[in-house]
Formats: C-alpha cells, sequence, structure tokens
C-alpha cells in the first residue's frame, strides 16, 4: 500500500521539519530532487546546452524551482525563470538563482514569452504550492496552458498548479505534469492524477498524521496454490453473462480473463456459447442465464447490446442474491433502468460498477468528474455498490474506503480491455473475497499485465491473458 496524507496532516508535519531541519535545508532537499527528476527527463539531450524553463510563484513553491534552477545552471543547463508574481518570489533563492547565472522574465507582454516556451526542453512548475485552492487566476492559467501546449517534459513542484491537492479535483486548467515531486507523503489528490509520482524524502515525518491508504501496490492473497479442497466449488464459480452477435468478442475477452485467474469453474450464459466454448473448453457454456447453474459470482454487461433481450438476461441477473458485477451495456441500461439497482440496494446484495467516465456520467449525472476522488466515493454511497471509475488513475471506492490504482498504460484505453477487466474482477469476487478487495486487486492485476504487454511491444486485448499472472 502507499499511505496517503491530507494537506492538513503534511503540514502539521512540515512544521516539525522545519523548527527541527531550518527552511534553508528543506529547501535545498526538495529543490535537488526537483533537479533530479529534471535531468532525468533531460536523459536524451546533451545536458550542457539544453534549455529549461521555470514558472515561479510566490512562496516556497517558487523557491523550490528556483534553487532546482540553481542546481540545473550549475550543470550547463541553460535556464530562464519566469517570475509570475515578482513582489512575493523567494528573495535568497532568487538571489542564488541570478548568481548562478540563470536568467529572469517578468510580465506576459514580453515579446519573448511564446519563443521561451516552445524552447525549452524542460518545464518546471512551482506556481502554487498545496495552500492553493483551484482555479488557478487568469494570468497563472495562461502559463499553465502555454507550458501544456509544449511537448517538453514537464515537473511539478509537490502539486501540479490547478489540483486540488486533498481531492484531485482540476476545475479549469491544470499543469499537465510528466512527473510529479512531492515532498515528505503522498497528498491525496495526487493519487488520482496522471504521471509519474516521486515522493522526495525532505526530513519530515508523516507517519503520524497517515490517512486511508488510496494505493494499491501489492495484491492480497488472492492468487494463491489452491492446494487440496473439496471440490470445484471451493475456489469459487463465476458465470458471465455477456456478448451478443454484434460482439461476440466481448464474452470471449471476458470469460478468458476469468479463465487465466484460475477460479474453481467459469460459466458462460449468452448467445455466444459455441464460440465461447471453442476458445475456452474449460468454460462450461449455456445459451440462458436460467441454465447456467450454480455460481458465486456473476458478470453481466460487456458486449451484451442494450435491446430487449439484453434487458431480459440484466433483469435476471440482478435478482440474483450472489456478487454482480456489472460492466459496459450493463450500465447503459442500469442508467435507462434505475430501479434495478435499487432492488439490489433494498437487499444489501453486493454490487460492483465498472464505468468509464461517460457511464459514469450517465449514471450520476450530477456528480462533478472534474473531482474523481470526491465523485467515486459519493457514487459508491448512493448506490450502495462498489465503484470502479476506469480511467489513466482508476479510483475504486465502497464509499468508506477508497484506492487509486497507478498500474497501466495508455493502450489499456482501448477496445476489449474493459472486458477482460471485468472477466478478472469477476474471478476474484468468486473466491468469496471482499469486493472491494477484489475490485482493487483485479484493477490492480489488469494494469500490471497491460505493463508487462507494453514492456513487451505487444498490443491487444486478448494478448493480455498471458500477462494477468
Amino acid at each position: 500500500m502507499i499511505s496517503a496524507y491530507t494537506v492538513a496532516g503534511v503540514l502539521r508535519a512540515e512544521s516539525v521539519a522545519l523548527q527541527r531541519h531550518g527552511p534553508t535545508v528543506l529547501m535545498y532537499r526538495a529543490a535537488f530532487a526537483v533537479a533530479q527528476a529534471a535531468l532525468a527527463g533531460l536523459s536524451g539531450h546533451l545536458i550542457p546546452g539544453s534549455r529549461a524553463l521555470l514558472l515561479v510563484g510566490g512562496g516556497n513553491n517558487g523557491g523550490d524551482a528556483l534553487v532546482a534552477g540553481t542546481i540545473l545552471r550549475r550543470r550547463g543547463v541553460a535556464v530562464t525563470a519566469f517570475l509570475a508574481n515578482p513582489k512575493q518570489v523567494h528573495e535568497a533563492a532568487l538571489a542564488q538563482f541570478l548568481k548562478a547565472g540563470g536568467r529572469v522574465v517578468v510580465g506576459m507582454e514580453n515579446t519573448s514569452v511564446a519563443t521561451l516556451f516552445g524552447r525549452a526542453d524542460v518545464i518546471i512548475d512551482g506556481l502554487v504550492g498545496i495552500g492553493a485552492t483551484p482555479p488557478l487566476r487568469p494570468a497563472a492559467a495562461a502559463l499553465v496552458e502555454l507550458a501544456n501546449a509544449t511537448s517538453a517534459y514537464k515537473v511539478a513542484v509537490d502539486i501540479p498548479s490547478g489540483v486540488h491537492p486533498d481531492t484531485g479535483a482540476a476545475p479549469g486548467v491544470s499543469f499537465a505534469a510528466d512527473v510529479t515531486v512531492t515532498f515528505g507523503g503522498v497528498k491525496t489528490g495526487l493519487l488520482a492524477q496522471p504521471g509519474e509520482l516521486v515522493l522526495a524524502a525532505v526530513g519530515m515525518d508523516v507517519s503520524a498524521e497517515a490517512v486511508d491508504a488510496c494505493s494499491l501496490t501489492e495484491i492480497p492473497g488472492l492468487l494463491g496454490d489452491p492446494g487440496t479442497r473439496a471440490d470445484k466449488y471451493s475456489d469459487g464459480v463465476v458465470c458471465v453473462v455477456a456478448g451478443s452477435t454484434t460482439y461476440p468478442g466481448a464474452a470471449i475477452l471476458c470469460v478468458g480473463a476469468a479463465v487465466r485467474l484460475r477460479p474453481g469453474m467459469v460459466r458462460y450464459a449468452g448467445p455466444q456459447a459455441a464460440e465461447v466454448v471453442r476458445h475456452w473448453p474449460e468454460a462450461v457454456a449455456t445459451g440462458t442465464v436460467s441454465g447456467a447453474g450454480r455460481s458465486q459470482a456473476w458478470v453481466v454487461g460487456p458486449g451484451m447490446g442494450t435491446d430487449q433481450d439484453a434487458l431480459d438476461r440484466l433483469t435476471v441477473v440482478i435478482d440474483k442474491p450472489e456478487p454482480v458485477l456489472v460492466d459496459a451495456d450493463g450500465l447503459t441500461l442500469v442508467s435507462r433502468h434505475p430501479h434495478l439497482l435499487v432492488s439490489r440496494q433494498l437487499r444489501g446484495r453486493t454490487t460492483v460498477l465498472t464505468p468509464h467516465e461517460g457511464e459514469f456520467a450517465r449514471l450520476f449525472p450530477d456528480l462533478d468528474l472534474s473531482d474523481r476522488l470526491t465523485a467515486t466515493r459519493t457514487a459508491a454511497l448512493r448506490s450502495h455498490a462498489v465503484v470502479v471509475l476506469k480511467g489513466s488513475a482508476t479510483i475504486i471506492s465502497d464509499g468508506a474506503h477508497t484506492f487509486v490504482n497507478r498500474t497501466g498504460c495508455g493502450w489499456l484505453a482501448s477496445a476489449g480491455t474493459g472486458d477482460v477487466l471485468s472477466g478478472v474482477i469477476g474471478s476474484l469476487l468468486a473466491t468469496g473475497a471482499p469486493p472491494l478487495t477484489a475490485a482493487a486487486a483485479g484493477v490492480f492485476l489488469h494494469g500490471l499485465a497491460g505493463e508487462r504487454l507494453h514492456a513487451a511491444g505487444l498490443a491487444g486485448a486478448s494478448q493480455l491473458w498471458d500477462h494477468l499472472r
């Protein structure tokens, strides 16, 4: 697990560290980590002669950026600092920067501003710190927009400007960091942001300020050797209700993922029974939900369509007492027929919903997705379900506890990969694992498989199967 911390907790720990070490030591440690991240981003360039642009606000974040710029300047990088608020700049850090040969620009009206952004190899964002609340003011937002429009490697100091450090909300524009170097402890809002996270040890002890762990980095013991067991039902049976004549592949992908997680048995119920068995002879397939037999968990929705036949199948599955995962077309149908979800709520039955942002917006149209953490928690509380909001940083919540997964890669946002994820989570649900644990572990495994596949130079949802364990 990676523990995350609120701003209030980090500031309390920072206050103690400042008394113990002094502000100069903390700033240099922070700046050194930022400079190292910037140099790593310049790995494809000759360091001497590379160009860095600092976006410098007032206070310590701007000071960290200036000291990082000083370190880069001493390595031969040509560094320019754009002072967004010259009257509040960290004077000691600015003096060091100028002494090292750094250049300063003030004011958007300067004719060289566009050229500065366009020629930068790396941009360091030190505009605002964790004490600021988004949205950004117009002048800062304009700088961030210019930075985002470039191909430069982007490094954020502690928090990307425009992102709420507690919630991850980013109303308006926010700095599109390739890497965020954060200090003392990971802020909860960072876990919902794309890009790499680097935690720099600067001498702050945040252990007493930990909140719920918000990022899964290890798998609970859900995938161990089954050992000696009574029968195939002991390790769980999952039934997949997916696919249609239009989307036969969804059934094959979902069943395949479940098979690769090796539950006791995988069943399939739907119109692609013959095709599923052809691909997966281990599966027990039937054409109807009523004929599916005994199962410990159900997956319904991928590629199923949204016609009356699909609605009928969904209705039968929703009425099951076992845990049910609803995905894809199943979510679309639930958004049109919300009483289906209410019926499970009233009976206290376990439900897992796995929407992408479009499906989430149809299910919960009043929730603001600019704050993905809060939206997911609220949706989970409202629906009495585990909600898996898919994205570059997938959020998993039951309303009381929240995980943010950071495994995965960009190509996972492609056709069929969601069907694989549903099969993975469904298989784990069938083992009897707590639904939040099963969902979080499934998302982690799915993302890890994507990373392995990408590293092998491969792509394609069906190829994920071989990398799931």
